[in-house]
């Protein structure tokens, strides 16, 4: 359920919609429980119905583990790249921002995009010739501009690209790496990751519910089967008992359980015998005990 909730992120308001056993809410599913003859026979001994019981759910958990490492590992691939291609402009893609006919790239020639912060234009437009001898006069243009800075664009001999680099960083303008056809592929792999994290998400949550249903029908079959043997340990046999369920505030559990202990101490045959006594007793104390060793394995 946790492991749904995470995964539905934003639609956490229809999880109990998913959260359901045998097509039912979880209340009614509880208060109308009937014991499933045909997944767990009753003529099986109570080890084999807890064993069969514990075995579907390590399978079920252990299946959970690797599809949700699984789900994640898209899901955090998908975020690492989104967050490269998002943020300021140091960082950001800017894959939006230049067009092919921006660079300028021959057998001599290349084009550079530098970072320039707001306060800096004047001062780049000023200077950036002067970072290498090697730079094409008036090649600079501003490309974007946003509340923080812009980025131009700038066109110098290849041989230069270091010095210029070094200069750009002594006067705080940022040279930025940028390849667009690598850009082009970054682009791609978003939205195939974009693509298969859809994918995996509708195939996990259908995963999460039919298996939330297996888990909690199962589960509800041990609360079962402990009521069956706590019931035999404290009446004996034959087995007369009326199982009840009682709804109460969870602050208030620990009073109620406490007051109710109480109250039917009297009805519980073992309280007050020691396990020597127990197998010293009548065969119906043998019941008792073997009994009393299912429980423990429950």
């Amino acid at each position: 359920c946790q492991c749904m909730r995470g995964v539905m992120e934003h639609s956490t308001d229809k999880l109990m919609e998913n959260a359901l056993a045998n097509g039912v809410d979880l209340m009614s599913y509880v208060t109308q429980f009937q014991w499933d003859k045909a997944k767990y026979p009753t003529a099986l001994p109570l080890p084999c119905l807890a064993d069969i019981i514990n075995k579907e759910v390590s399978q079920v958990e252990t299946e959970l583990k690797c599809r949700a490492a699984a789900y994640n590992s898209v899901k955090t691939s998908l975020q690492t790249l989104e967050h490269k291609l998002s943020g300021n402009l140091q960082t950001r893609s800017l894959n939006d921002i230049v067009r092919k006919e921006d660079l300028v790239v021959s057998e001599y020639l290349t084009t550079l995009l530098v970072v320039v912060t707001r306060g800096s234009f004047l001062q780049w437009e000023r200077t950036y010739e002067s970072l290498s001898e090697f730079v094409v006069p008036r090649s600079s243009r501003k490309l974007h501009e946003d509340g923080e800075g812009g980025v131009f664009s700038v066109t110098l001999f290849k041989r230069a690209v270091c010095e210029f680099k070094a200069k750009a960083q002594e006067s705080k303008f940022t040279v930025r790496e940028y390849s667009f056809d690598l850009e082009e592929k970054t682009q791609q792999e978003r939205q195939r990751l974009g693509v298969h994290k859809k994918e995996q998400y509708g195939i996990f949550v259908r995963w999460l519910k039919v298996n939330f249903n297996e888990v909690f029908v199962a589960w509800i079959h041990v609360k079962a089967l402990r009521v069956f043997v706590e019931s035999v340990l404290r009446y004996g046999l034959p087995v007369n008992y009326q199982a009840l369920l009682l709804q109460t505030d969870r602050k208030c559990s620990k009073k109620h359980r406490e007051e109710l202990a109480s109250l039917f101490t009297h009805l519980d045959p073992t309280a007050t015998a020691s396990k020597t006594d127990v197998r010293g007793q009548t065969p119906i104390h043998y019941v008792y005990a073997n009994l009393l060793e299912i429980k423990k394995n429950i």
